[in-house]
């Protein structure tokens, strides 16, 4: 039966080879000559002696399936020698039979004993029972065959028992230590609850020392929390019909002595005599439960701050949003950009931005409650959440809050040996007020943030309905924009800058104007700044210079042949590497000189990269491109850029020349202005002259340009033709 077992296959031949040459020879005398019985004895007696021989070498391991082949010519060989010697001496064969196999017999059990420890019974009963036959065949004689007979058969019955026990007993050994090796604990337990077999990591798992300690025991015993309830609720289990198999479940078993164990239970059903038995695997998921861990950590822990990322804010948000509507309370979200953050990771690499990140992160966070949350949503954008306030008291306390962080984070940094100033836009939104859910506060607190943007540096902004409006409409917008340069719906108008003293032009303003096939026409008050939001601005701007370029270019051999454009650049354009180039290109292009572009700036261009913005101005000076200040006066550190940039032109804010002939405050601030830039040598144009007084005084003070409703509007290229023909006197006006 068990063919793979060849050390029971040869002891089965060997044992049944002894038996038929017995029954041979008793049986045998009254059907076969004398000289069959004694060959056929013979056979019988080799095949013995060679089954014991190959297996008890089988048994030991130390024979392998090529020795074999050699067996049938010993067998053969051995039967002929057996044969001719109870030929020749008859009266040899009963003790002689007797004699040589109990040496066989002998030697099987000497070599069991010292091969196998646990098997020395087994030897011992083997050197019996070959002793008792040496001995029977010394001093026995045929009167006494009777007695031989019965004491060999008592000592073959027990070996034989020893045989069928060691055969069994390695089959069983062979899937203990299989069932040993695994890496999991393996039982299995009865109906009624108790362990019948258990592995030695089953026994470790659970915190004894050996597998036979399990075993018999009721699985209850093995966890101090499992009740025989629960051990026969689960086992029913396997009774249900249409159930799927292995019953698979993970839980965490509390050990007896306190320690906890998380595992996996894997159920299969066992049937042995016709009983169920319940086998289960328990796989120790410790490493796993680790891994799941940091996984679950990596999905909501930021890694470079180590404070909740955008996924762990969204699971505490609706946390805390449930908890606050169910004890009738408020919480707050401040949504905060770090303004500007992009250009610290242009100028000092991205490791020094995640420093600076860090230590930002770490600074709010000491501003914070021990109950407020702490995130990065992205980049360089964090959330603060403020839970469990108390109900009409979460706009004062977040705007509180917001202030706090807003002067932190304009005390500055050092990073890489640099003083780093830094400001923060904050725009909140509160539960219930501003939105019920988390996506609806986090969205609303956005928008409040990019109004906070709008109206400057370290600003704050709380939500209204009112920016929803506007949120919406740039969202509209931002759609409308994407493939516009495309349909060509863009298209820029030019405004008259005129010489004060001889009303000639010399310069225009180009002007950006969309008419949307969508939205009709959309004033640049809408659009710019959903442009620069989006980053599209540059896109836009590269258009502009390009157009701007071209028309001059149509304008040479004519009227306007010397004429200078002056167009708007954005802080996002000086940004861009390829911005000088891009210049230099539209300029050689076109056929025009450098001096007849001039770029106008802002002072917030001006603020927000003062580093890189001098770098590039100087690029575009030495290209030879004039340089305005435009809105010269509206902003609080325009003094200083009159001395870190090489500027040629200032452009006075219409908001001073408006009021220059009722105001003495303005008209003495508008002419000290004049007189600092002629003392710098900068050219100076006064934007929204509206009145024919406005340009009187003006051009009395020094003032060198004019631009305005008074001059001009902005308009078509043929009409600023007909316009600068009606201010010049020049023959080919006439025609």
């Amino acid at each position: 039966m068990q063919r793979k077992e060849k050390h029971a296959l040869f002891w089965g031949a060997g044992q049944m080879a002894a038996m038929t040459g017995s029954i041979i020879w008793v049986a045998g005398e009254h059907l076969m000559p004398l000289s069959w019985r004694l060959s056929l004895c013979a056979l019988a007696l080799s095949l013995a002696i060679a089954g014991y021989w190959a297996g008890t070498r089988f048994f030991i391991g130390k024979i392998r399936r090529e020795n074999i082949k050699w067996a049938p010519a010993a067998v053969v060989f051995g039967a002929v020698v057996f044969s001719l010697l109870w030929h020749w001496k008859t009266e040899w064969l009963a003790p002689g039979t007797v004699a040589i196999f109990g040496l066989v017999i002998c030697w099987a059990g000497k070599q069991l004993i010292d091969a196998r420890g646990r098997y020395r019974l087994l030897g011992w009963t083997l050197i019996l029972r070959g002793g008792f036959n040496l001995v029977s065949a010394a001093i026995m004689g045929p009167d006494l065959y009777t007695v031989w007979f019965i004491g060999t058969g008592l000592l073959k019955i027990l070996s034989t028992l020893g045989l069928i026990y060691a055969v069994q007993d390695e089959i069983q050994q062979r899937y203990a230590r299989t069932i040993d090796s695994l890496s999991h604990g393996f039982l299995i337990r009865d109906r009624r609850g108790y362990v019948h077999i258990a592995n030695e990591r089953c026994a470790r798992l659970l915190g004894f020392r050996h597998a036979q300690e399990l075993v018999g025991r009721h699985v209850s015993e093995l966890l101090p929390n499992l009740t025989r309830e629960m051990a026969d609720a689960y086992f029913r289990r396997f009774e249900a019909p249409d159930v799927q198999y292995p019953i698979a479940e993970t839980t965490v078993f509390t050990l007896h002595n306190g320690s906890r164990l998380p595992v996996e239970l894997l159920g299969s059903p066992y049937i042995e005599r016709g009983r169920l038995y319940c086998l289960v695997q328990l796989l120790d998921i410790s490493e796993r439960k680790k891994k799941d861990d940091l996984l679950y950590q990596a999905a909501r822990i930021d890694p470079v701050t180590g404070f909740f990322n955008r996924h762990g804010l969204a699971s505490r948000l609706a946390q805390e949003i449930d908890q606050a509507a169910a004890a009738g309370r408020e919480c707050a979200v401040l949504f905060i950009d770090l303004d500007k953050f992009k250009r610290v990771n242009d100028s000092f690499g991205h490791a020094a931005g995640d420093q600076l990140l860090r230590t930002a992160a770490s600074r709010m966070h000491t501003l914070l409650g021990p109950d407020d949350i702490l995130a990065r949503f992205g980049g360089d954008e964090f959330i603060v959440i403020l839970p469990g306030l108390a109900a009409g008291s979460a706009t004062a306390t977040a705007t509180g809050r917001a202030a706090a962080l807003i002067e932190a984070m304009e005390r500055g940094f050092e990073l890489s040996h640099h003083a780093i100033s830094l400001t923060a836009s904050i725009g909140v939104a509160c539960y219930p007020l501003h939105g019920r859910d988390g996506d609806t506060l986090i969205r609303n607190a956005d928008i409040a943030m990019y109004e906070a943007k709008k109206a400057g540096r370290g600003e704050q902004r709380v939500f209204n309905d009112a920016m929803n409006a506007a949120a919406k409409d740039a969202l509209v917008i931002d759609g409308a924009l994407r493939g516009a340069i495309e349909a060509g719906e863009f298209y820029l108008v030019y405004q008259a800058i005129t010489n004060a003293h001889t009303g000639k032009l010399t310069k225009v303003e180009a002007l950006l104007r969309w008419n949307s096939s969508l939205l009709g026409p959309v004033t640049p008050d809408r659009f710019i700044p959903v442009a620069e939001d989006s980053g599209m601005i540059v896109e836009l701007g590269t258009w502009v210079l390009e157009e701007a370029c071209r028309q001059v270019g149509q304008w040479k051999h004519g009227l306007l042949d010397d004429v200078t454009i002056s167009i708007n650049v954005s802080a996002w354009q000086l940004a861009d590497p390829g911005f000088v180039a891009l210049v230099a290109q539209a300029l050689q292009r076109n056929g025009l000189s450098p001096r007849q572009l001039e770029l106008e700036l802002t002072e917030r261009v001006l603020i927000d990269d003062a580093a890189n913005v001098r770098a590039v101005l100087g690029q575009l000076r030495a290209l030879g491109v004039g340089i305005s200040l435009d809105d010269f006066g509206t902003g609080y550190s325009s003094l200083s850029y009159l001395t870190q940039f090489q500027l040629n032109t200032l452009k006075i804010d219409r908001a001073f020349v408006m009021d220059i002939e009722h105001s003495e405050r303005n008209n003495k601030l508008v002419h000290a202005i004049i007189a600092m830039g002629q003392s710098l040598g900068l050219q100076l144009v006064a934007e929204g002259v509206e009145t024919a007084g406005q340009a009187a005084i003006l051009e009395k003070m020094g003032c060198h340009y004019l631009q305005g409703y008074h001059i001009s509007r902005p308009i078509p290229p043929d009409e600023l033709l007909r316009f600068a023909c009606a201010r010049a006197d020049a023959p080919e006006c006439a025609i």
